[in-house]
């Protein structure tokens, strides 16, 4: 497996492999890695013959006061993951590589990013995007393989590679669970054992939603509520807990009846620790039986 540092170093990989008729995959990544990220990987390597992973903490979409400086790198440990995953190469580039001197250009989002964690975390979807965007610039056709953990920055990819032409497909795969349901995170080396215990009222809460909503539930605000009944007495903080538009990502008011499919998506702070969570409604089966 080759260890690539340079963007130059990327592109002439891709296109070397493309040259040699094999096709390309690529996993963007910002390392400490777990078994969801090598789940991606297998896809990615099912889909391709070259399978590239970006191990890149990217400080365009970390806000003021975020995690940042202590964002876990463990690039030998990443490394080792996706070989026995099946990447070819892993692109870990410096910050300069990526940014490099008078950077000034950012890839602008729309509606897709403007509810649910876009209205917590100002600029972190257009960080994402321009991110992304670069890595896309860099591997050139190929096939991407994401998380449906992350889900609106997963629409928010899919909308701007549609709206810019990218010839990339985009591939969204389930989010993978602890035996326990609780979604796999790099943020969960953050928590305690006790903050740990405390994070399963997450899966609880959407599948009290999952199961009211397979009985036939369909109003917006009662869906939401029980999902924050089990997350609010074990949260920090609660940032947002609500039903949205599964493709627009545009937030359901209250009283709003839904469809035969609805978002219900969560960010929750436990201690230092910002979690995400979500499941789509009528889609997904939820995470605990």
């Amino acid at each position: 497996m080759q260890l690539l540092r340079e963007p130059l170093e990327l592109r002439r990989a891709c296109d070397d492999a493309r040259a040699r008729g094999l096709t390309v995959g690529l996993v963007p990544t910002m390392g400490a890695l777990h078994e969801g990220h090598a789940a991606l990987v297998r896809e990615a390597r099912k889909r391709a013959d070259f399978v590239a992973v970006s191990v890149f903490v990217n400080p365009t979409q970390f806000g003021v006061n975020e995690d940042l400086a202590r964002y876990p790198r463990t690039l030998d440990s990443d490394m080792a993951k996706v070989e026995a995953a099946g990447a070819s190469a892993v692109f870990a580039p410096s910050e300069g590589g990526m940014y490099p001197p008078g950077d000034e250009t950012r890839v602008r989002v729309g509606a897709t990013a403007t509810d649910l964690c876009g209205a917590h975390r100002p600029g972190h979807f257009e960080g994402v995007a321009t991110v992304v965007a670069k890595l896309f610039a860099i591997a050139g056709p190929c096939t991407a393989v994401f998380g449906r953990k992350d889900y609106q920055q997963l629409q928010v990819i899919k909308r701007f590679t549609t709206d810019l032409f990218f010839p990339v497909t985009i591939i969204g795969l389930r989010t993978v669970r602890e035996i326990d349901g609780l979604a796999m995170s790099s943020r969960n080396a953050y928590l305690t054992p006790e903050q740990r215990s405390a994070a399963l009222g997450i899966p609880r809460g959407l599948t009290a939603a999952s199961r009211a909503f397979d009985a036939g539930e369909r109003r917006a605000g009662v869906l939401a509520s029980l999902a924050r009944a089990e997350v609010e007495p074990i949260a920090t903080s609660i940032d947002y807990v609500d039903v949205a538009d599964p493709d627009s990502v545009r937030a359901h008011k209250s009283a709003e009846i839904v469809g035969e499919r609805a978002l219900i998506a969560l960010a929750i702070r436990l201690g230092g620790a910002r979690l995400i969570d979500n499941m789509v409604l009528g889609e997904e089966p939820p995470p605990l039986p």
